[in-house]
């Protein structure tokens, strides 16, 4: 079930508010928290036409309510006469609030700085305090704080579990808990509306995370990150997925620890990783070389990577220089596996190629690696090339050290920026600024993913359906940033 979230301060809208609530969720959560005056209940809960959970929340625990605990108690008295189906109720109030009729009691656990310590030890307090649900909330900024929670969803139990996430892991949560069968996940109604910040909506979890779709035995791609560039990849391949009829849908997950990543996929009976931007050399510890890829399956008790955003960019390239490329000279800015296979094609077909880096020493083994041409990063500045290769998430645009001053990006200069298509980087944006003759990211990115998605669903091509749905998604994106003057 969802669990849709309403935070009404208006007593007549917050009638409107359920409503819309029931339309879209299966559970409609009401937080008198946030309500200015008191409501009347029975009027507020007679035609809202599914289950209701009444919660109040204190500031300590994420929510807005600033009374005495008195007060608090004797509110939830009152709406629990009213006869919601759910009432959630503190651990540490729950037995001043009896049992009423058939409103089922979940006893909440609330941290906000920490996850808990030992959650297993307070399911036994919860079901001495009439638990029909138990929940627990804590942060959840890392895959890491949310895996207790998550085998407790898992496990099966007499008195279910549920949880709520403060973080950007939360939705990794609310997915793998649907699929664990947990009773609901919680959303938002809309903006402005979450029970706590980054709350996801309900409208979020359907159209990007396809949430409705994910049951037991669903299986899961992993996509690394949560950028821009991962959450237009997790909405595209999702709809990409429903509509060959797979029974797949995308895991964003915060790959953050090398050390634990191979054992955390394993454990989900993960079997499929889509690698973005800056996470590539954490999803790298997945294979046996270490080597990074974009795409990594699993086979044969191991995991094979492939790099599918190089071969993206050569045809990219391709396209955008009408078959030139790489007769004109080709400067690789950065050492990435991308820089490395993309510089790799540019020598094989006799281009002249550079390579340059804020790491000297790790762009001159490139070079040597390569047969190319090493610049040293305080040279960058004399050295002129036709086509600039930006492969390093780390360089920035700026007057620092080992940042590219704005004034070497020039207009006859060609700028393709592999660092996480399809999204602008800085660099991309400076360099539209300034006139370069840009390899638009968005070109690379449907390179990338339909060879992405070929290598993840078996050979099937991407639909052009999803497609559109991806361009539309980055030029609202970029219509939504401000101009620079």
């Amino acid at each position: 079930m969802f669990c849709v979230t309403v935070t009404p301060t208006s007593r007549t809208l917050a009638k409107v508010d359920l409503l819309n609530a029931a339309r879209t969720g299966d559970l409609v959560e009401l937080c008198l928290d946030h309500l200015i005056k008191e409501p009347d209940f029975s009027d507020l809960l007679s035609d809202v036409g599914k289950p209701v959970l009444i919660s109040c929340r204190r500031t300590a625990d994420g929510g807005q309510y600033e009374g005495s605990e008195a007060d608090r108690v004797m509110l939830l008295k009152r709406a629990i006469v009213a006869g919601p189906q759910y009432i959630e109720l503190d651990a540490d109030i729950a037995d001043q609030v009896p049992r009423f009729g058939e409103v089922q009691r979940v006893i909440a656990f609330t941290e906000t700085g920490r996850p808990h310590a030992d959650p297993e030890s307070l399911l036994d307090e919860a079901r001495g305090l009439n638990a029909d649900v138990v929940k627990f909330s804590w942060p959840m900024r890392t895959l890491e704080e949310g895996w207790p929670l998550l085998k407790l969803v898992a496990g099966k139990r007499s008195t279910p579990v549920v949880g709520m996430g403060v973080g950007r892991s939360e939705v990794t949560f609310s997915l793998l808990s649907r699929r664990y069968g947990a009773p609901w996940v919680y959303a938002a109604l809309e903006r402005g509306m979450e029970a706590h910040e980054g709350q996801p909506t309900i409208t979020e979890l359907r159209e990007r995370y396809a949430a409705q779709d994910v049951a037991t035995k669903t299986n899961f791609v992993a996509v690394t990150g949560f950028g821009d560039s991962s959450l237009v990849t997790v909405e595209t391949l999702n709809d990409a997925f429903r509509r060959v009829d797979m029974n797949v849908r995308c895991l964003p997950v915060a790959a953050e620890d090398a050390a634990s990543f191979p054992k955390r996929m394993d454990a989900l009976k993960v079997r499929a990783v889509l690698a973005q931007g800056p996470t590539r050399p954490v999803a790298a510890s997945l294979a046996a070389d270490g080597r990074e890829a974009d795409v990594f399956l699993k086979k044969d008790g191991g995991w094979k990577g492939f790099g599918t955003l190089a071969k993206a960019a050569t045809k990219a390239l391709d396209e955008k220089l009408e078959g030139q490329w790489p007769r004109k000279s080709t400067l690789v800015l950065g050492t990435s596996s991308v820089a490395a296979s993309v510089a790799k094609e540019a020598a094989s077909r006799g281009g002249v190629v550079s390579v340059c880096s804020p790491d000297d020493k790790a762009a001159a083994a490139l070079a040597k690696e390569v047969d190319c041409r090493h610049v040293p990063f305080q040279a960058l500045y004399g050295t002129l090339a036709d086509v600039l290769i930006v492969a390093d998430p780390s360089l920035q645009i700026g007057d620092g050290r080992k940042q590219i001053r704005p004034g070497y990006l020039r207009p006859e200069n060609t700028v393709a920026d592999l660092t996480d298509p399809p999204c602008d980087s800085p660099l991309t944006t400076e360099a539209r600024e300034r006139g370069c003759d840009l390899v638009d990211p968005l070109a690379t990115f449907r390179q990338h993913l339909r060879a992405s998605f070929r290598t993840l669903s078996g050979g099937k091509d991407l639909p052009e359906e999803s497609w559109q749905l991806a361009t539309e998604r980055v030029e609202a994106g970029r219509a939504d940033r401000p101009e620079i003057v």
